[in-house]
């Protein structure tokens, strides 16, 4: 969906606005990753040792102009740009090509309607712009660089064709998006900063990409090398690299010593009653995971009030644990989120699906389906736990 709808209200008796408006909140929140100089590209540190802070500051140029039909042509390959108010079949009309065949090609339908600015794969080539195709001054490989060595063959799509007259350039990788992939994946894929990959693509201010969708990659501003890749900490054993001393003992050994018990051996007691030592708190490690599947977005407090686990379209959404359905609501884009609550004042709730097959007030059991994975947009669902209002890090909470 790419229209907003008005946020819905449930109608459990008891459930207060408020409640609504702050679990909407914190999802939207969490899916857009706000706050003080928020890391969009998911860039920071990671486990203490991964660090591509450097690729989201690297400076990438601007995507070369459409022609008036909105196509931009490279030697290998033709995207076409959508202008205000485009459907994929208006922009087919457009630049001369059939609309069914074109929809097939990127994964969506004939009257989709179309971002602004947002790239378009072309099957086939139509007719070149005045001047020809962008010629290209070296190797597609080598524009790619070690993201090309680092990913699957499936994932990149490049061929070389001689060069046309006319305009000159660099042709830049073009990458078609794999189920569970998402933007902020394919940016480190190529060390390149998400929003370069969101501006160059017309992607939407979520940065949501689908299935067989095809991406061009940013290049780096001419004379500006890409971003280098992190190169990784080696870690030293303890002890090497420095002599192990030799104890004193070794040379002259301590003299034998007669110990004497200086007083009676305590008397036995009678063993604690452990019972009544019980705590009545539960472990936290008691929910199951709604699906499975990667962690693609972990935990951060007051940037990601939760953690975004991957799965295929159409895969069955579950409750973490028994408890009652205290609220069913939408976010400002018409995606569902469902909320159940659990004893001891704990929230589960679960945002980005479809197909909600439970409503307020029903009580469900651990494992029972509650909705899907949408078949549009991320492949993931997004999973908080939450003590009152206050958002908890669901990992502990979860066990395999």
């Amino acid at each position: 969906m790419r229209t907003k709808t008005d946020m819905s209200r449930t109608d459990r008796p008891g459930v207060r606005p408020r409640i609504q408006i702050l679990l909407v909140g914190s999802c939207v929140l969490a899916l857009g990753a706000c706050g003080d100089n928020p890391d969009l590209d998911l860039r920071g540190p990671i486990g203490g040792g991964l660090d591509t802070a450097s690729a989201a500051r690297a400076a990438t140029a601007s995507r070369p102009k459409p022609d008036a039909r909105g196509i931009i042509s490279y030697p290998t390959y033709q995207v076409a740009i959508a202008q205000r108010g485009d459907t994929l079949g208006s922009l087919a009309t457009r630049i001369g090509v059939d609309a069914n065949q074109l929809a097939r090609y990127n994964g969506i339908q004939t009257g989709d309607p179309l971002r602004s600015g947002e790239v378009i794969a072309l099957p086939g080539r139509v007719a070149e712009p005045a001047g020809g195709p962008i010629t290209t001054g070296s190797d597609i490989t080598q524009i790619a660089g070690a993201a090309i060595d680092s990913a699957r063959p499936s994932q990149i799509e490049t061929s070389t064709l001689a060069p046309a007259s006319g305009q000159t350039g660099t042709e830049p990788v073009r990458h078609r998006v794999e189920r569970g992939e998402t933007a902020y994946t394919i940016a480190r894929l190529y060390n390149v900063p998400i929003r370069s990959l969101a501006d160059w693509n017309g992607l939407g201010a979520d940065f949501a990409v689908r299935e067989g969708q095809f991406l061009i990659i940013p290049l780096p501003v001419p004379g500006q090398s890409a971003a280098p890749a992190p190169q990784a900490t080696v870690t030293q054993l303890p002890g090497a690299g420095s002599p192990t001393p030799e104890p004193p003992s070794a040379a002259k050994p301590l003299p034998r010593e007669d110990t004497v018990p200086v007083a009676q051996a305590a008397k036995p007691k009678d063993a604690p009653d452990l019972g009544k030592q019980q705590t009545t708190s539960a472990p936290k490690a008691r929910m199951s995971y709604p699906v499975r599947g990667d962690i693609v977005r972990a935990y951060s407090k007051g940037k990601n009030d939760g953690i975004d686990i991957a799965a295929s379209a159409g895969t069955p959404v579950k409750a973490a644990d028994a408890g009652t359905v205290a609220a069913i609501t939408k976010d400002t884009k018409g995606t569902p989120i469902i909320v159940v609550k659990h004893p001891n004042n704990l929230l589960t709730v679960y945002s980005n699906v479809a197909n909600v097959a439970v409503k307020t007030g029903d009580s469900v059991a651990r494992g029972q389906t509650l909705a899907k994975i949408p078949t549009t947009g991320a492949a993931a669902v997004h999973f908080e736990v939450r003590d009152g209002f206050d958002s908890l890090d669901p990992v502990p909470y979860l066990s395999e």
